[in-house]
């Protein structure tokens, strides 16, 4: 029996993407073999097939990091979820519990290990998270990265409080997850954007504060007008060392900055107004996904808040390359979503 998948090929761009038939496997010791019932992109997906996501990868691997399945199948020594439940997983398989260890990039869901866009992964059993019945396919596939990696930035690092002030940069899935997630814990959201269509959709999800750095090139200084001179409490960094320096600027005394992506480019090379991070007190981190256990956090907190991830346009398991492109084309709003066989 064969399963259908795709791989990234040699990763010279969205073309290297290339449909296969391959083996049904049996799951190893301590392994799951997992249905996938519904997996979403990300940009770092994008990076991987264009050979700028670290070294290149075989060119047999299967992409995807976000994914939702049921359990098919149990190896030797599972005690994990039982055939038949739906399970997600955080992307880092082997970051179970505890402290970030660099060494977790060692079995990381398509990147060193095969991913989800295929009809069925194995991963290990103890990584799976069950998905109670509140959420649906397409509220859980999307939590395993970048609704994980918001979680992490304002919950576990960010500490967010009701009435705290948070801004993202953007609307790809980071920055609306983290939208989602502040209003659910009562904080307000500014938000930035080149799009004026995508902030009036921001605003009618609950966002306060919206500037389009477009028309306003110093949207620092009209975070701060808005905001009433009070600046951001904490702030999602995802456009990298191109816009930290305004987000230094935007931030209030003692916030918290999540230093999450590069969206902006990689041309500046070095830390931007050290000075204004002393005078500040702001805490800067890098943040690199989560664990399982904060998986498990954002799971209930999904399930029990009624979170509804914003999921910009639905493909068929074979119109992947079609869901590729439209992430490359920046027209979404959220996420891009990949239904399975």
């Amino acid at each position: 029996m064969t399963i259908p998948a795709f791989e990234i090929g040699s990763q010279q761009g969205l073309a290297s993407l290339r449909p296969v038939m391959r083996p049904q496997s049996r799951p190893g010791r301590g392994q799951a073999l997992v249905r996938m019932r519904a997996a979403c992109l990300n940009h770092r997906d994008l990076l991987v097939l264009h050979g700028r996501y670290g070294p290149l990868r075989a060119a047999g691997r299967v992409p995807l990091s976000d994914g939702v399945g049921e359990v098919l199948a149990l190896g030797e020594g599972c005690t994990g979820p039982a055939v038949g439940t739906r399970v997600v997983c955080p992307h880092f398989v082997g970051w179970l519990d505890g402290d970030f260890d660099p060494a977790v990039f060692g079995a990381d869901l398509g990147t060193s290990l095969d991913g989800w866009l295929a009809g069925q992964v194995e991963v290990p059993a103890a990584a799976l998270v069950p998905v109670p019945d509140a959420l649906s396919d397409a509220q859980a596939a999307p939590l395993c990265a970048a609704g994980l990696t918001a979680w992490h930035a304002l919950v576990e690092f960010g500490r967010v409080r009701a009435g705290d002030l948070v801004l993202t940069l953007g609307t790809g899935g980071v920055s609306m997850f983290a939208l989602q997630l502040a209003r659910l814990h009562g904080a307000r959201v500014a938000i930035t954007s080149s799009s004026d269509a995508k902030l009036a959709q921001a605003r009618a999800l609950g966002a306060e504060i919206t500037v389009n750095y477009t028309t306003h090139p110093d949207w620092a200084a009209a975070l701060l007008r808005a905001s009433g001179g009070q600046g951001a409490d904490i702030v999602l960094e995802t456009g990298g060392l191109a816009t930290l320096g305004a987000s230094l600027d935007a931030a209030a005394p003692n916030a918290r900055i999540a230093l999450i992506g590069a969206l902006g480019g990689y041309g500046a090379t070095q830390l931007p107004n050290v000075t204004t991070l002393v005078l500040k007190n702001i805490v800067l981190k890098g943040i690199a996904s989560g664990s399982r256990a904060m998986l498990q956090r954002l799971v209930r907190a999904a399930a029990t808040g009624g979170l509804v991830p914003v999921i910009d346009r639905s493909f068929a398991f074979d119109e992947a390359p079609a869901a590729y492109a439209h992430l490359q084309s920046a027209a979404h709003l959220g996420k891009v979503l990949v239904r399975g066989i």
